[in-house]
């Protein structure tokens, strides 16, 4: 069995830390022990919750360079966009530390008993396998509504951002959290299913690939367990003849490129009106070619690196095939190491790589529509169903539209993007089950039915 991870910086391929995998011994103790933190924390108030979140945002904001330069240092993420993810997670730590009791509020219900009420009880030690490519706010956005909510977390992080997956432990110890109530777990993918059996784990969450998902939701069923998975997604963007077209254009080169092209939100099918087709990919072309590459340490770079060398092999192999099959590169295609072109490609049809897959780096497929019912139509062709945006100023057609799209978000005249106040999570491919917001809270509770007579 693999007794060490290594982290590397995918820029340079200097090797930052080592780290030694735990024994079976050692993360069977671990379980145990968020089992007995979880019987204290749930006895917390939620205003006693609450002071330690608010303490956790503050220790984020203050080391946020430091552990923005981890994340960089371990993926490749450019050291601004960094620093907004630690912002972004502090925020939700405060979003939770405000709402959770009242998310969570006894709820009476009339019925012929004396008092019968619906009340929300934590579960026990809960399992969140989670990516690489936003490592601290993906753990988050898990962590702050299942911890409120009077739950204790272990955390497989993936190998590569083993250093960030300490960080986060390490910010809950320097916040005055309980010893336990969260922990990383410093071990290979393949231990991933003996903690999903382990009988003191009570659900698992999962922010990953389809294999990935589908695997931990087989195990997690076989033992009888909830699951809530977070997924791929391929989201269009479309452009409406009625759009803002530098508005629009603006934003998609945010939507598709931002991280470096590497998130599951990102817009990977940018679908236009053919009445605005030419205008827009003017102007979209000159902002893509102007992005700035270079070392993601470096405050002006806005392209990155990807954080192994087979993920640009495995990108240049979607836009060489679609090339193949009749698709026109207009921008980029090449890549050396790590670092892959920022890569525009046109005339896109649904049978195409860079329309049917998944590609997690900073490429776009470009096609054109006549109307916006084909465009939809378009849209839900794909096999995955995370979320889509729509430019319009179009009162008529951001009314009508919305509910043809068979995404879990729909976003007009804006890119998607997750937020603490909203619901997020997928549709067919892309998963299933919600994190934040009002339902986020409620994935990882007991819905208890209480009946006095």
């Amino acid at each position: 069995m693999l007794k060490m991870i290594i982290t590397k910086n995918p820029y340079n391929q200097k090797v930052i830390s080592e780290y030694t995998v735990l024994t079976p011994k050692e993360l069977s103790g671990k379980i145990q022990n968020g089992h007995e933190a979880f019987v204290k924390w749930r006895s917390f108030t939620f205003e006693e919750r609450t002071r330690l979140f608010v303490s956790l945002a503050s220790v984020l904001r203050q080391n946020k360079v430091r552990y923005a330069k981890t994340i960089t240092l371990e993926m490749g993420k450019p050291i601004s966009q960094s620093i907004a993810e630690i912002e972004k997670c502090a925020w939700v730590c405060e979003y939770y530390a405000q709402n959770a009791a009242s998310f969570l509020k006894l709820e009476p219900i009339v019925s012929d008993a004396s008092s019968s009420y619906v009340r929300y009880d934590p579960m026990g030690v809960l399992l969140a396998v989670m990516p690489w490519n936003y490592p601290f706010w993906q753990v988050f956005r898990f962590a702050a509504p299942a911890l409120m909510a009077g739950n204790t977390a272990v955390l497989k992080h993936a190998s590569l951002v083993m250093g960030s997956a300490f960080k986060i432990e390490e910010a809950f110890i320097e916040a005055g959290f309980p010893k336990d109530i969260f922990q990383n777990l410093c071990i290979p993918a393949g231990l991933v299913n003996e903690v999903i059996r382990h009988p003191k784990v009570k659900a698992v969450t999962l922010t990953g690939s389809k294999p990935a998902g589908a695997a931990v939701a087989a195990e997690a069923a076989k033992n009888i367990k909830k699951a809530v998975l977070e997924l791929g997604g391929s989201n269009a963007f479309i452009v409406s003849k009625y759009a803002d077209i530098e508005k629009a254009a603006e934003t998609a080169v945010h939507a598709r490129f931002q991280n470096t092209g590497q998130s599951c939100i990102a817009a990977k099918r940018l679908l236009l009106q053919k009445d605005i087709a030419h205008v827009f990919m003017q102007r979209f072309y000159e902002k893509v070619k102007a992005l700035k590459a270079g070392d993601p340490l470096l405050e002006s770079t806005y392209i990155g690196v990807l954080p192994a060398p087979e993920f640009a092999v495995e990108l240049e192999k979607q836009v060489s095939q679609t090339v193949e099959m009749g698709g026109r590169l207009v921008l980029g295609g090449k890549c050396s190491g790590t670092f892959f072109e920022p890569t525009i490609v046109t005339n896109i049809t649904m049978e195409m790589p860079l329309f049917k897959e998944e590609t997690f780096g900073p490429v776009i497929g470009v096609g054109e529509f006549d109307t916006l019912e084909e465009a939809i139509e378009i849209s839900n062709a794909s096999e995955f169903g995370l979320g889509a945006t729509l430019f319009t100023d179009s009162s008529e057609e951001k009314e009508k539209w919305v509910g043809a799209f068979d995404d879990g978000a729909v976003f007009i005249n804006e890119m998607v993007k997750s937020d603490p106040r909203l619901p997020f999570g997928g549709t067919k491919i892309s998963g299933f089950g919600r994190e934040l917001g009002y339902f986020g809270i409620r994935e990882f509770v007991n819905v208890k039915t209480v009946y006095i007579k």
